[in-house]
């Protein structure tokens, strides 16, 4: 099935389940955020591959994560501050951009797995997480925990850890939750 996104090109990865403080403060995007929340749409976030979401021919990486606004507030700066929640995982198939400069894409949503449950040998990551996440004060009740689904398990884990952004985008494109935790697992020892 496809769907016709707005994108926010970042320095950034977007995991679902994960959230994402932004400061707006671009006419195209200050829009964008109007378009979204009057109509409780989705904007698609993906990595920037070089360059700046202002040339001509952007570059990202083609798989993204759907974003919905979860909160908004204006700041003391006069910016419009935004917390998003990462939803589902699509797939460029053809890019556009708008009149506004707005970069847009015909996206195809990969199916993700029901809930998978987390592997036995991968328990003790659990309580490492609980800790990682404890500690996220001003965001940590937009979080919605589950950690017994492999998938929400290793999306935190490959969002929370200083991971390399194209480590992390890797990590975002494993289909399998298994495949990312066997790639995380053995980082998170080396950091312990």
């Amino acid at each position: 099935m496809t769907a016709q996104l707005p994108l926010f090109p970042l320095n950034t990865v977007l995991f679902p389940g994960g959230l994402l403080p932004l400061r707006i403060f671009e006419t195209r995007y200050v829009d964008m955020v109007r378009r979204c929340l009057r109509s409780d749409q989705v904007f698609g976030v993906v990595l920037l591959d070089g360059g700046s979401d202002t040339d001509r021919e952007v570059g990202t990486a083609l798989i993204g994560t759907s974003a919905r606004i979860v909160d908004f507030q204006p700041l003391a700066d006069g910016l419009l501050g935004l917390l998003c929640r990462g939803e589902r995982r699509f797939r460029i198939l053809a890019r556009d951009r708008r009149s506004d400069g707005l970069n847009g894409a015909t996206v195809e949503w990969i199916e993700e797995l029901e809930l998978v449950p987390l592997a036995a040998q991968y328990q003790p990551l659990v309580p490492l997480l609980r800790q990682a996440l404890a500690k996220l004060t001003t965001v940590g009740r937009f979080i919605e925990p589950n950690y017994q689904d492999a998938s929400w398990v290793s999306h935190r884990l490959a969002e929370l850890l200083p991971l390399d952004q194209s480590l992390q985008q890797h990590l975002l494109e494993i289909d399998e939750p298994e495949a990312r935790l066997q790639l995380l697992a053995p980082l998170i020892e080396a950091h312990s």
